[in-house]
């Protein structure tokens, strides 16, 4: 695999890092600048909401640039908004630099997996875009617990402005690694990047996302509580568990990209029944301390197996706008954390246990699997057609051959 995948992973594992830190840095923040946990959460959501709003708009207003000068561009952004997130001086200013340190998140996976995938042969795609996600998830494994430490024994401040060293040391390894590339051919602007994505199929794969990521978030948004409560888990215990998720992510990220490069759907439909079993066993899973733990790794590494397939999907169908379709993939994870972790926790508010919120999961990963149907065979119809085509074509051309020799 060429080397300049590494550089794509360290930009992953920094992005990684910043979107999943805050989460362990709340009472930090609160306590620091005065204001409820609850207020300080509403930092998560402008990170999602700026992936969502600069996912595709970023990818799409510089659809004709170098794809190498663009990712550098957009990584230039990632550390200016992690160093005003380090130096905001209140909860409002801190919302505003969360929001645009999620702005490029989008945008850079969208764009980096097109470059990953043209510096490789076609039949090794898949492979090189889960070589480009593994800095995500081993920022889940080593990022996000280092980053956490160092938010509570030097300050929150402390670990925005690492993650901004971590962006400049991106910077520094994109342009080294990353080949000198033309800017794209003239395409029709804006509206014709968009106008990509009007399909069924690109529509239908962006729902796949949404239904299969929503599963996992569904239940990987309360499995602290799950951990305590139901497995008897002490609190000091969860950062390694969440750490084990980590593990199965990558496990699960690399082997996706292997076996996507043999069948890309067919990777897809086993993650996806993977990723429903492993929820509905659950409430089973989390009854002792070991099958716990177990099931956090299976629950990581069933959710990713899907998701290098999913990327290459979407990328397929709008293949005149594989930047902005990739980017707007981004933006369909996003949109599925925020609603995955919102039909959980209304089956938690319902009371029906501590637990429910991976049997939620479970069925949105039902969800995903027949969306994943249709558009299976959505294609199925729409090539058929072309096929018969063909074979009346190739049947009839011989048969004017003859007549004319005769």
């Amino acid at each position: 695999m060429p080397l300049a995948l590494l550089a794509l992973a360290v930009g992953a594992f920094g992005i990684g890092t910043t979107e999943f830190v805050m989460m362990g840095l709340l009472p930090e923040v609160a306590d620091d600048l005065h204001i409820s946990i609850p207020t300080a959460g509403y930092l998560v959501s402008a990170y999602a909401l700026g992936v969502v709003i600069g996912a595709p708009l970023l990818a799409a207003v510089t659809a004709r640039m170098s794809r190498r000068t663009v990712l550098i561009a957009l990584m230039a952004l990632f550390v200016a908004g992690n160093a005003a997130s380090a130096l905001a001086p209140d909860h409002s200013w801190l919302l505003v630099a969360r929001f645009v340190s999620g702005l490029p998140h989008g945008a850079f996976f969208g764009v980096g997996a097109v470059v990953a995938t043209n510096m490789v042969a076609p039949e090794r795609k898949a492979r090189s875009v889960s070589l480009m996600f593994l800095g995500l998830t081993v920022a889940n494994i080593a990022g996000v617990p280092v980053a956490t430490l160092t938010g509570q024994h030097l300050g929150w401040r402390a670990t925005f402005l690492g993650v901004s060293a971590i962006g400049l040391a991106a910077i520094a390894s994109l342009a080294l690694l990353i080949p000198h590339d033309r800017a794209s051919a003239p395409s029709a602007g804006l509206r014709g990047e968009v106008a990509a994505l009007k399909s069924l199929p690109v529509w239908l794969a962006l729902g796949t996302t949404v239904a299969g990521f929503g599963a996992l978030f569904a239940a990987y948004s309360y499995v602290t509580p799950m951990l305590t409560d139901a497995a008897g888990y002490a609190d000091a215990s969860v950062t390694l568990l969440l750490a084990l998720f980590g593990v199965g992510a990558t496990i699960g990220n690399l082997l996706g990209g292997r076996l996507a490069d043999h069948s890309m759907r067919r990777t897809l439909f086993a993650g996806l029944l993977s990723l429903a079993a492993v929820l509905a066993l659950f409430p089973l899973l989390m009854s002792t301390a070991w099958s716990a733990a177990l099931a956090v790794t299976l629950l990581g590494m069933a959710a990713f197996v899907t998701g290098s397939p999913l990327n290459l999907m979407v990328m397929e169908k709008a293949s005149s706008a594989p930047s902005l379709a990739s980017s707007a993939n981004q933006a369909a994870f996003n949109l599925a954390n925020a609603g995955g972790a919102w039909i959980g926790g209304l089956a938690l508010a319902a009371g029906f246990g501590v637990t429910s919120p991976a049997l939620a999961g479970a069925a949105l990963a039902v969800l995903g699997l027949g969306v994943a149907t249709v558009a299976y065979a959505v294609d199925q119809r729409r090539t058929a057609p072309r096929a018969g085509r063909e074979r009346v074509v190739a049947g009839h051309v011989p048969q004017q051959t003859e007549t004319a020799l005769h």
